[in-house]
């Protein structure tokens, strides 16, 4: 596993930060979209269980991944409380466009390269690959995603599915 030793070229200093029951993620806000309020979806036959399926937006079938389900976390029901963070992805089919539902966005803040430390190890039991680092912010512990690695691949197959 590769260490991180501070923020790539293509980070910006700037996260957006989310929840997840009480946990805090961050995301690079450049690859944010859009932030909106949760409708339901169109389910897509055989995708795997945290792909809820996908929605149009304004023309674009954006396909929707539930990182509660993707992080074996308790379910929590859909409410108007919930979002949908709509993020631009690097993956196996080029650059797209996916949506994460999460329990609520909290705001943007400035991250300093040499307050991003890497995530600890923990064994085969327990998956770092998706973590980019941590950061104290504000007093809390914030794990900073590589939305790349999280979506990429299996949400791609997805893709090819809903194209199909």
């Amino acid at each position: 596993m590769s260490q991180h030793t501070g923020p790539q070229s293509t980070v910006s200093n700037q996260m957006l930060t989310f929840t997840l029951g009480e946990e805090t993620y961050g995301v690079d806000i450049l690859r944010v979209q859009e932030i909106r309020g949760w409708s339901p979806v169109t389910r897509i036959p055989q995708a795997p269980a945290h792909v809820l399926g996908v929605l149009n937006l304004r023309g674009s079938i954006v396909p929707i991944v539930d990182l509660r389900m993707r992080f074996n976390l308790e379910h929590a029901e859909y409410t108007p409380l919930t979002v949908i963070i709509v993020l631009s992805v690097e993956s196996a089919v080029g650059r797209r466009d996916f949506g994460l539902v999460v329990d609520g966005v909290s705001d943007v803040v400035d991250v300093a390269g040499d307050d991003i430390k890497p995530a600890p190890e923990f064994g085969e039991q327990v998956s770092t690959e998706f973590i980019e680092g941590i950061a104290a912010i504000s007093g809390r512990m914030v794990m900073l995603l590589d939305i790349d690695r999280l979506i990429g691949g299996e949400v791609a197959e997805a893709v090819a599915l809903s194209a199909a």
